[in-house]
């Protein structure tokens, strides 16, 4: 009750007065207000301390600052379900790196603020070539820069030299640079496939030098004059290779850019469960999104399966020599003195070549190089006292080696006629269906006895005087009638010859309407685009996609159709490409190295926009 007394605090009048009037009281006492602490336990709700006084509680997350009075850990949680709601639960080492990470962007910002803008964006151009050469971060601080500056002391002067020195490129920095432009590469490619609206995929998993599964995926589509190709993204696989996980990586990744799966017209890939299992593989999770995605096996993968199978003969000769090489090539004392045989014979190669199954043309190279140097080689076995030497003796083993090497020579000339880049599944087709006619027209020379067609046997059966060739003709029968059955069975389509497709390629060859398959009013149209004879003239001068694509306007759902034919990739060349430039890019003494930026750069042809990477790099202060 005494709250409710009105006390009389007054002191009686004592006949002075007091000339300054009483201090108002205040509500609060400043000194008594709680000061809260940091608990190193807030790093674990994901707050780090500020160094204010009094300390404040500072979002690793979102960079967001609390007062005070809200340090404690209900307001931290609020703070982390709202704002943050995918990160509730996470461990106190995920936010101990995002706390690192946060420490990084601060001091990035700081360092911008204090560069130049030239520096800066000389910066991004070093980086840039350093990523596209698949060189280690370290080299631009360590020779780039240092070469920079001691070259413009020589050619100008030490004021220039001291300019460039203020370039910023460590390796922290070098690698944040790559990570941008990566960024922006593939940003780019997003913004195409969102305004064409229709794209085709190529995808392909492998293992990097320090056992991580890296899985590759390339993007085809259309811009406004060609057709386009470029690395969508690379990424790790974080546990088992599985056709769900592959798709979960390449979904989420489509949910972040905003692709959508309807746009997909086809997939291309190799032959692996992973990937075309009906129930758990790839295909059949995608399918599920999108039930018309074509899938189309490599081209080059099945023809060199196809080849792979050859009779017993064949294959005890392939194997046998094999061994020859090992003996020789394996054993570095064997090698250092077969080069110096061949030194001292004049011979003009030196070396023999191992081989390896997952090269495509490693077959046909060292068959080649181990007939060229028959001669050498049986001399060095017999110096050696080996068992091998007495295969060199025998004439059918060395007609056998011989026609090897010039079956796997032509195996190879379509293999390379197969890769590179813009390649599509017409085209491929063709090549193919050539190479089996071609086949034929060989089984017909070699069931005369001729082995015409075979220039590296027919000039040693010339030389050596070779009368009789049944035995190695009946052989060379049994093998092309072989090869030529497993082709078919591998690319049964060829065989069909299904014509409905060649105005495509060619729409002004005679008679291309009668089998093209289109609808009435489509084939008067093309009717009509094949009357034209300036359309004509201008087919001549550029490629096949670009001319659907330039009569888009008036003939636009012919070119529809043809863009739907040309679009889809017809082998993985570009992920084998891209898998050769990762060892490369990774290798033991980098094995620790997160390649998918450097190997985005490094693959792709697309110039990255800087002024856009430059603007996003002004200083910002945060509230």
């Amino acid at each position: 009750m005494d709250r409710f007394l009105i006390r009389n605090n007054k002191k009686p009048n004592d006949g002075t007065q007091n000339s300054e009037p009483a201090p108002k009281k205040k509500k609060y006492d400043e000194s008594s207000v709680k000061v809260r602490r940091y608990l190193s336990e807030y790093l674990g709700l994901g707050f780090s301390a500020t160094k204010s006084d009094p300390v404040n509680a500072q979002c690793v997350l979102c960079g967001q600052v609390l007062a005070n009075s809200s340090m404690k850990p209900v307001h931290m949680n609020r703070h982390l379900s709202t704002v943050h709601p995918s990160h509730v639960g996470k461990p106190i080492e995920f936010f101990k790196r995002k706390q690192e990470a946060f420490a990084s962007n601060c001091l990035e910002i700081a360092k911008v603020a204090s560069v130049s803008s030239k520096a800066l964006r000389a910066s991004y151009a070093v980086s840039y070539l350093v990523a596209k050469q698949k060189k280690p971060h370290t080299i631009a601080e360590c020779l780039i820069l240092p070469a920079l500056v001691k070259v413009s002391e020589i050619m100008f002067d030490t004021k220039t030299a001291t300019a460039l020195q203020s370039i910023p490129v460590s390796n922290n920095t070098i690698s944040r640079r790559i990570e941008d432009i990566a960024s922006n590469i593939v940003m780019q490619v997003i913004e195409q496939i969102k305004l064409t609206k229709m794209f085709a995929l190529q995808l392909d998993e492998s293992t990097d030098v320090s056992g991580e599964a890296q899985v590759i995926v390339f993007v085809r589509y259309q811009d406004c004059s060609d057709i386009r190709e470029n690395i969508l993204f690379c990424q790790n696989l974080q546990s088992r290779t599985t056709g769900e996980e592959l798709f979960k990586v390449i979904d989420k990744f489509f949910a972040e850019g905003g692709i959508l799966w309807d746009w997909c017209l086809s997939v291309c890939s190799d032959g692996a469960a992973a990937l075309t299992g009906k129930n758990n593989g790839l295909m059949a999770w995608i399918r599920k999104k999108n039930p018309k995605v074509k899938w189309l096996h490599c081209i080059i993968h099945r023809q060199a399966l196809a080849s792979k199978r050859m009779n017993a003969h064949l294959h005890e000769t392939l194997n046998e020599a094999g061994k020859v090489i090992n003996f020789i090539k394996a054993r570095p004392l064997n090698s250092r003195m077969f080069k110096l045989l061949c030194q001292e014979m004049g011979s003009e190669h030196q070396h023999l070549l191992l081989h390896t199954e997952v090269r495509w043309l490693s077959r046909g190279k060292i068959l080649n190089r181990l007939f060229e140097l028959r001669q050498e080689v049986h001399m060095f076995l017999l110096e050696q006292k080996s068992a091998f030497s007495s295969l060199f003796e025998n004439q059918d083993w060395v007609c056998r080696l011989a026609y090897l090497a010039d079956i796997f020579d032509k195996l190879n000339d379509l293999n390379l006629s197969m890769q590179g880049f813009r390649t599509d599944e017409l085209s491929l087709n063709s090549k193919m269906c050539a190479f089996i006619k071609k086949l034929e027209f060989w089984l017909k020379k070699v069931q005369r006895n001729s082995v015409s067609v075979f220039p590296t046997l027919d000039k040693f059966a010339d030389d050596s005087e070779i009368d009789n060739l049944n035995t190695i003709c009946d052989c060379i029968r049994e093998h092309l009638t072989k090869l030529r059955d497993e082709l078919v069975s591998y690319f049964p389509s060829i065989m069909n010859q299904d014509r409905t497709q060649d105005w495509i390629q060619n729409p002004f060859v005679e008679d291309v309407t009668s089998s093209s398959g289109l609808s009435d009013k489509l084939t008067e149209n093309l009717i009509e685009l094949a009357s034209d004879r300036a359309l004509e003239l201008k087919f001549q001068n550029v490629t096949v996609s670009q001319f659907w694509l330039e009569v888009k306007g008036e003939y636009k759902e012919l070119s529809e159709i043809a863009m739907s034919a040309l679009l889809p990739f017809g082998s993985t060349y570009l992920c084998e490409v891209s898998f050769s430039a990762m060892s490369l890019i990774k290798t033991k003494h980098r094995n620790r190295l997160n390649v998918q930026n450097d190997l985005i750069i490094a693959v792709s042809d697309i110039e990255p926009r800087f002024d856009n990477i430059l603007a996003k790099k002004e200083p910002q202060v945060s509230h």
